[in-house]
């Protein structure tokens, strides 16, 4: 693998972003942090970045201190989704999930990097899922938002390809927003004819009318065609936080993955009066139930670091305590927990 250029500093942050060759071409990756730290790895969904889809997450003061003292984060883009990507050839092959979910494993070898922390939204939920199941030795913890992780159901492929139509044809046009919008918010920020949309809305539709409708129409046919994982998720032996909202689209998907993976180490946490970017609309629903999933590593905030950020992640055992509805935060809201523990 070649880097393709330096690293170059993003103004809308102090993240490094690289361009990477893979075996399975192209990615950019945004690295946010001290590089000695232990690696958490993010995904977006369709049509988002690291900059649509976790802004809000860590513009939350709390959740930033919790994953930027802890870790170094590298933000993967789906190919040509990245700030200012110009549109991928049409003579270049469209990838499937597994090159995909490969090509993580790639960026992983550019940068030196053993077992890291997996975070993923959606359609970058399954890729991470994927790579999970693939590489197993390669996966501490995975923190999945609104995840998916069986094949699209008819409606959800008949829906998927009009839109690719729309896509091809039209580009981002005002219809394939609506759409993409639905996808992410719940009606309340989406706004109706009593209520404006909300801010975080309107950030979006920005940032949507930013990329390039071919890429996002490649990102939209390559998981169109996914497949099942639901036996692959019997296989996996790491610890898997799932965040969903009870307005998401996903909420049963999400569900039924929780029903699949190993009990003992897997709890649910539903968001309520939120949609599936539970990241950008109800972020701080997600720091209590983080929090508390990163002690089974031993890592904590700053003020209550007891040891040092630099060391490798040594997971043990959560215990049931760790991982009760009250720790997770059941009683406050917008918060309920749906937990699957061994009795």
């Amino acid at each position: 693998m070649v880097d393709f250029s330096p690293p170059r500093l993003l103004r809308a942050s102090s993240a490094y972003e690289h361009h990477i060759q893979t075996n399975h071409g192209p990615v950019s990756v945004a690295v946010y942090g001290d590089h000695d730290k232990p690696a958490l790895v993010t995904y977006p969904d369709i049509a988002l970045n690291h900059m649509s889809c976790f802004q809000g997450l860590l513009f939350c003061p709390e959740a930033a201190s919790l994953l930027l003292h802890n870790f170094c984060i590298y933000h993967i883009s789906p190919p040509g989704h990245e700030l200012g990507a110009a549109p991928i050839s049409s003579n270049t092959p469209i990838p499937s999930v597994d090159d995909l979910a490969d090509q993580v494993a790639d960026v992983l070898d550019f940068f030196g990097l053993g077992s890291v922390m997996c975070f993923g939204v959606t359609a970058g939920a399954y890729i991470l899922t994927l790579f999970a199941s693939k590489y197993r030795e390669r996966v501490l913890g995975l923190i999945l938002v609104s995840p998916l992780c069986k094949g699209p159901s008819w409606t959800e492929w008949l829906y998927s390809k009009v839109t690719s139509n729309l896509l091809y044809y039209y580009g981002m046009c005002g219809l394939v927003k609506e759409c993409l919008l639905q996808r992410y918010f719940s009606k309340e920020v989406r706004g109706f004819a009593e209520l404006p949309e909300s801010d975080i809305v309107q950030a979006c539709k920005s940032l949507l009318d930013q990329r390039q409708s071919m890429n996002v129409w490649r990102f939209v046919q390559t998981m169109n065609e996914r497949y099942d994982l639901t036996e692959q998720l019997k296989q996996l032996q790491c610890r898997t936080l799932i965040f969903v909202g009870e307005n998401s689209q996903f909420h049963t998907e999400a569900v039924h993955m929780t029903s699949k993976l190993d009990r003992r180490y897997c709890a649910l946490v539903e968001v309520q009066a939120c949609g599936s970017l539970v990241t950008e609309e109800q972020p701080h629903a997600m720091l209590i139930p983080m929090e508390y999933f990163l002690m089974g590593y031993g890592l904590y905030r700053p003020s209550q670091l007891d040891c040092s950020p630099r060391s490798p992640l040594s997971p043990f055992c959560i215990s049931p305590e760790l991982l009760s509805p009250e720790s997770m935060g059941v009683k406050l809201k917008p918060i309920k927990t749906r937990l699957r523990l061994e009795v």
